[in-house]
């Protein structure tokens, strides 16, 4: 299997988990956002850690971790780790303020400006009808901003704060779990004194909303520590896809994240869908379906040029 596809699959898996994510947050609905925040932070820094030290890479991630790492290292893991934990909140806080349509939002605004950011940095095209792809996803949000009335903050900040950790990662010359691990170890110490101010002091909420911090009831406990997998591995798979397809694919592919988080949102939740979503969902699935169908044609032609190339260096390694 080439990295592409292997990438694509692994995009595919990450935006899967990411979009039934909402299901979880749901169930901790009751703790503080910031708190959740730090829980998801501190038990993914044990997962990673964890991983690390199994695999004998401990010196490589506190390498990593060192000023003298570079523009490889510490200076990009640095800005990442930021910005994942500002898309983490602000995603936690959409789902406890029952705003996982304005969520949802966000996620089909984030192809457009992911697209953008392949053409305008890393020098990506579009080819034919991904042209009419992006113009019907471009409509579909204009339809939601202008129908809905207000324009959507915590969509386009969720879109990008995400779309700026995913060009970071993409120039990352260090393996998925690696540099995952050392976002979560930059990030875990402020994640444990938060914790531990919780715990003591009450920070973040009422005294009956701190009491599951560190595990008052086995139900918040398990669920809370089970942030470090519900964090990690999408997020291994995410960082382990923006190595091997285009921003472009990175982008356009969330809508299928988007759209679980869209269906969750009206079948579970009980969110309205209004008139303008109506509109503008067919007009978003039609574009993902003409670029997903564009982007096959152009594997496939890929694909013979290669094999016609192989045979006739062959052939002309013969003669």
């Amino acid at each position: 299997m080439t990295d592409r596809k292997t990438g694509f699959l692994a995009l595919f898996a990450a935006y899967t988990l990411w979009g039934i994510s909402a299901l979880y947050y749901r169930e901790v609905n009751h703790v503080p956002g910031l708190e959740v925040l730090a829980h998801r932070t501190f038990w993914s820094f044990v997962l990673f850690g964890t991983v690390i030290v199994l695999q004998g890479r401990l010196k490589e991630l506190l390498f990593l971790l060192q000023p003298k790492s570079g523009a490889q290292g510490l200076y990009r893991i640095a800005p990442a780790a930021m910005f994942v934990s500002l898309n983490w909140f602000l995603f936690i806080y959409a789902i406890q303020s029952d705003q996982t349509l304005e969520a949802s939002l966000a996620y089909y605004i984030f192809p457009l400006m992911a697209a953008g950011v392949g053409v305008a940095v890393f020098g990506e095209r579009l080819r034919g009808l991904q042209y009419v792809s992006m113009l019907l996803g471009f409509g579909a949000v204009m339809v939601l901003t202008i129908g809905l009335g207000a324009a959507p903050w915590l969509a386009l900040t969720m879109s990008g704060s995400f779309i700026l950790y995913g060009a970071i990662k993409k120039g990352l010359a260090v393996g998925a779990v690696i540099s995952m691990a050392a976002e979560a170890a930059l990030l875990a110490p402020f994640a444990l004194v938060y914790l531990i101010g919780a715990e003591v002091w009450g920070w973040g909420g009422t005294p009956a909303q701190m009491a599951g911090a560190f595990g008052a009831n086995m139900h918040d406990t398990l669920l809370l520590i089970l942030a470090g997998a519900v964090t990690g591995v999408p997020l291994i798979l995410f960082s382990f896809a923006s190595r091997r397809v285009s921003m472009i694919v990175l982008g356009l592919g969330n809508y299928h994240n988007s759209t679980l988080q869209l269906i969750i949102a009206v079948l579970v939740f009980g969110q309205i869908v209004t008139l303008w979503h109506m509109i503008a969902l067919p007009m978003i699935w039609t574009g993902l379906a003409l670029f997903t169908w564009t982007a096959w044609r152009i594997d496939v032609q890929e694909r013979k040029a290669r094999k016609s190339s192989v045979s006739s260096s062959t052939e002309e390694t013969v003669l």
